[in-house]
């Protein structure tokens, strides 16, 4: 069975989303209405409705890290999330946790980065050298 998954959540700014996820993620934009916008998610669809964000803390512990919880994220293949880490490191984006490889040598070593959208909405982008590793044990 091949789905596509959807998540919808608040942002505070629909221009500013539009700038971020369009621009900057180079997701594209679907239907809108003054009050929600829907992107392609590389490849997933994410519909943003004008509201309060969820509440966030760190506290999901990941090796040495306590990343966002709760949070969205990707799995890209290692050469599309270099070139975005790229972008968003050329964007001047802030990271939560900077690019960086995990559990290095091991099963499911991956590349990781984590910011936040400009409603404070949480965001992690993982790579994989190939999508095998996703649940490697």
């Amino acid at each position: 069975m091949q789905a596509l998954f959807h998540l919808a959540y608040h942002v505070r700014d629909l221009e500013q989303a539009r700038q971020f996820y369009g621009a900057i993620l180079g997701c594209k934009e679907g239907r809108s209405t003054d009050t929600w916008v829907d992107f392609d998610f590389y490849g997933h669809q994410i519909s943003l409705h004008l509201g309060e964000p969820f509440a966030t803390s760190n506290t999901g512990k990941v090796g040495d890290h306590m990343v966002p919880m709760p949070h969205l994220g990707v799995i890209l293949t290692m050469s599309d999330w270099r070139l975005l880490a790229a972008r968003l490191m050329e964007e001047k984006i802030q990271f939560v946790l900077a690019p960086s490889i995990r559990f290095p040598g091991e099963p499911g070593e991956q590349a990781t980065m984590f910011f936040l959208d400009p409603s404070g909405n949480p965001i992690e982008i993982k790579g994989f050298a190939t999508l095998d590793g996703v649940y490697a044990k």
